[in-house]
């Protein structure tokens, strides 16, 4: 394990302590992940047995998503006080305690309390990942260590239909959510096993030398970190677009068969997690990282806007969803960089809880406008919609570096 030093910073980590950091860490964000769609994929199951309808089903996940929020701000806060290894044992076992209580559900209510109980879970992975990379993973690892970040996420949201739909078709709805709980519970008992790799004490709070401790509020004033809670607020929205609507409107715009554009997002997250492997490497400077994001979701804006305006063969829309996918990806190391170099050392964990609940909002808010676009199909609208944010999404990461840029300018 790394020795810490007599001024309190942790000593160069080996290859291997490094390794394990970066596993560990990635198998817990990958439940993360995973927590987020084990239930979308069953809502024709749930619909009958629970007698809701499809936006009763949805607000289950604005639920899941608001509740994750308000947790991942908070929770950075506790990352920074007790350290982020307590904080992650209680995430993953309030994921499994809520995946079980969805399979025990007897009417939509208590479906509804459980996800208040699976938000929560989820809200404290990214203070906890990020302190534990930020702090434990050598400087010139990070770019990898994003990299496996990434690719974990993307699998474990490709892992949660393909256990919980064959599942419920075997046996039951309740099976498959009980089967998404046990994996929950087996990854919180391997993390536990192997929890000294993941020993790190809590932020000291930053003295000066002639004043008080830093108030913990006091990184709220960097310019910066709203600039990259903005950030995460419109890639959660691209995100959010992507996976709920984007293959659908791609079907109705160029007549893809169902088969097909079933696999649409499939092959977005296989090669979005084969261009993060790339974006690891091209992290490795961190002086480039905003020009990485930009070319990036710049490249995949460009697919996404041939799919919206162009004449594309249905055989096409797969690999064109891939394409877009892999360059999304390369900028998804460079993209967690951003952060990482706008965050004072003394408050990992309440910069990273505060700017990654613009994800969980991205999420909560996303559906309603693009799914109104898709009510009154407006298929093409989503395309478009979809360039739109991607351009933002561009001009904010360059803002992010303007604006920090500007606050460390002398007076």
């Amino acid at each position: 394990m790394s020795t810490t030093m007599a001024n309190g910073a942790m000593a160069p980590a080996t290859l291997r302590e490094d390794a394990g950091v970066i596993g560990f860490v990635g198998l817990a964000h990958m439940v993360s992940h995973f927590s987020q769609l084990i239930l979308p994929p069953l809502f024709p199951w749930l619909k009958d047995a629970l007698h809701a309808s499809y936006t009763e089903l949805g607000f289950l996940m604005t639920v899941f998503f608001v509740v994750s929020c308000g947790v991942q701000t908070l929770s950075g806060f506790l990352v920074d006080r007790w350290g982020p290894r307590p904080v992650l044992f209680a995430g993953l076992a309030l994921i499994g305690i809520a995946a079980f209580g969805f399979a025990w559900s007897p009417d939509y209510v208590t479906m509804a309390l459980c996800s208040v109980i699976a938000g929560v879970g989820n809200g404290v992975f990214h203070p906890v990942d990020y302190t534990l990379i930020n702090r434990k993973v050598s400087p010139a690892r990070l770019g990898h260590a994003y990299s496996v970040h990434g690719i974990t996420g993307s699998l474990g949201w490709a892992l949660a239909p393909a256990v919980v739909v064959p599942l419920a078709l075997a046996y039951s709805w309740r099976v498959a959510l009980m089967g998404a709980g046990t994996i929950a519970f087996a990854v919180l008992v391997v993390i536990w096993f192997n929890r000294s790799k993941l020993a790190l004490p809590a932020a000291a709070p930053k003295a000066h030398t002639s004043g008080p401790a830093e108030h913990s509020l006091a990184f709220l004033r960097i310019p910066a970190v709203w600039m990259c809670f903005g950030f995460f607020f419109f890639y959660a929205v691209v995100l959010s677009t992507i996976q709920a609507f984007a293959p659908e409107a791609a079907r109705r715009l160029h007549d893809v068969p169902v088969g097909w554009a079933a696999m649409c997002l499939t092959v977005y997250m296989v090669c979005a997690a084969g261009g993060m492997v790339v974006g690891g490497f091209l992290a490795s400077d961190p002086e480039r990282c905003e020009r990485i994001v930009g070319a990036g979701f710049g490249m995949a804006a460009l697919v996404a806007l041939l799919i919206g305006l162009g004449h594309v063969p249905a055989i096409a829309v797969p690999a064109l969803f891939g394409a877009m996918g892999f360059a999304s990806g390369i900028a998804g190391p460079s993209r967690d960089l951003l952060v990482k170099k706008s965050t004072p050392d003394n408050a990992t964990g309440r910069v990273y809880g505060v700017v990654y609940s613009g994800l969980d909002i991205g999420q909560a808010i996303a559906p309603l406008f693009f799914g109104a676009l898709m009510d009154h199909q407006q298929y093409r609208g989503v395309w478009l919609g979809l360039v739109f944010m991607q351009a933002v999404l561009i001009t904010s990461a360059f803002n992010v570096r303007k604006v920090r840029r500007t606050s460390l300018a002398p007076a």
